[in-house]
């Protein structure tokens, strides 16, 4: 059995990748251009790396060949960037993504799982977000996601190429790179920590979202890549519970044991208010069952920066 994972070097790709192979998969193989990703993230595993671009159409015929599974995870995933710079953000990850279902097809790959996100759902009155409600993207890059269902799904239909969508809320974990501006909201809470420096929270800090460890998001992808009966259909991949960033930033300072008092900035551009999902159907079709608890989840997390980042 052989898995292919886009965007395999990064930090959501890494875990999968070591679930995979504790599941007894195979051959694991991460395709990453590694301007997010990291080899770093691999080593210690048995996973290779192919190095190439998503929008390299004959790169990914070569890396699906003889290949079961493909999970499609690499993106620009940032919705800032997508307002600042909406033509690379369109290219890799409308372009792309269909440049990976058309390869998966031609290649006769088993099922694609594509990494989807709950940006697309936008702002709703009803929390949580149940799969069924109406879509209103708020920023290039829930466009682009939701853009990837889509495609999904018609080549579900139209090619009978097998795929499952599931809607990412907010995954964190070991080995997100924290290095950046766009990078997650929890990662830049956790280094700055470590630093002894105050982070800025963007907006008054009461907005929500449903924070989801990263080891149960590997967990669903590999029930979804499995499942029968589910090809072109859409699941949350959450919780199904929600935490303020204020509420998230006095629990890192218990967990570590340091007090920090926060800066406050605007609210940024194409920001979603609240976010919770609906797990009912991913329980049900997919057999979703979360093992790890928000406050678990970040302690793990938070042991994983402060061995590696000091």
């Amino acid at each position: 059995m052989k898995a292919v994972i886009t965007g395999g070097a990064g930090f959501i790709g890494s875990a999968l990748g070591r679930h995979l192979l504790a599941q007894g998969v195979d051959s694991v193989q991460a395709f990453d251009n590694l301007n997010s990703g990291h080899a770093a993230n691999l080593e210690g595993t048995a996973i290779g790396l192919i190095t190439g671009d998503i929008r390299d159409y004959e790169a990914l015929l070569a890396a699906f060949a003889d290949a079961d599974y493909v999970i499609h995870l690499a993106a620009i995933p940032s919705v800032p960037r997508s307002i600042k710079e909406p033509i690379p953000s369109h290219d890799v990850n409308i372009n792309g993504s269909f440049n990976v279902f058309r390869a998966a097809q031609a290649q006769g790959v088993k099922r694609v799982v594509y990494a989807a996100s709950s940006s697309a759902y936008g702002d709703t009155e009803i929390l949580p977000k149940v799969e069924s409600m109406q879509t209103n993207p708020k920023s290039p890059y829930a466009a682009q996601k939701l853009m990837g269902e889509y495609y999904a799904s018609v080549f579900s239909s139209c090619f009978g190429l097998q795929t499952v969508s599931l809607r990412f809320f907010n995954v964190f974990g070991p080995r997100q790179d924290p290095g950046s501006a766009y990078s997650g909201v929890l990662s830049l809470f956790m280094k700055a920590l470590i630093e002894g420096k105050s982070p800025t929270i963007f907006g008054d800090g009461e907005q929500s979202r449903d924070f989801t460890y990263v080891e149960d998001v590997a967990a669903l992808v590999w029930k979804a890549a499995l499942a029968t009966g589910v090809s072109g259909r859409v699941f949350n991949a959450g919780n199904g519970n929600r935490y303020t960033l204020n509420q998230t930033w006095e629990m890192l300072q218990e967990i570590s044991g340091v007090t920090l008092a926060a800066n406050y900035g605007s609210p940024r551009e194409g920001d979603v208010k609240h976010s919770q999902a609906d797990t009912t159907l991913a329980r049900q079709a997919l057999g979703h069952d979360p093992k790890f608890t928000f406050q678990e989840g970040l302690r793990q997390t938070f042991q994983w920066y402060r061995a590696s980042l000091v």
